[in-house]
């Protein structure tokens, strides 16, 4: 058991992305689910579905890897900003531009997940959960 399962989340990417590897396999929750329909719709993944594991007990999710044509990693960098002992809230005013808008900042909003774009779209902020590019 992990005491922090988003950033296992992300660790279990970071790690496939590097190895070249087709898919991960997470263990699955609502807000993990999100968080990966989050990072398909802004192409940083190729799939998620939610399968039943080996044993046919659990969830998890199946999240698909991208690469490039000449298999360079799409995801360059992730990170994990707010964490269980240090939460980090901003406001519509202060959502972070992960280099200067080519990448993304992840905030958790009253309106649920959203990409930092959105969410200055509709002018909420929220906490930050990851970074991306």
């Amino acid at each position: 058991m992990t005491s922090d399962p988003i950033a296992d989340m992300l660790t279990r990417i970071r790690n496939g992305t590097r190895v070249y590897k087709e898919s991960v396999d997470i263990p699955a929750s609502k807000f993990k689910e999100r968080l990966a329909q989050v990072l398909l719709s802004e192409g940083y993944v190729s799939s998620v579905e939610r399968v039943k594991d080996d044993a046919g007990k659990f969830d998890v999710l199946r999240v698909g890897l991208k690469y490039g044509h000449r298999r360079e990693q799409v995801i360059k960098h992730i990170e994990r900003i707010s964490r269980p002992g240090r939460r980090a809230y901003v406001a519509h005013e202060d959502l972070p531009r992960i280099h200067k808008g080519l990448g993304v900042a992840i905030i958790s909003t009253s309106q649920g997940l959203l990409p930092d774009r959105e969410a200055r779209k509709l002018g909420v902020g929220g906490e930050v959960v990851c970074v991306l590019y």
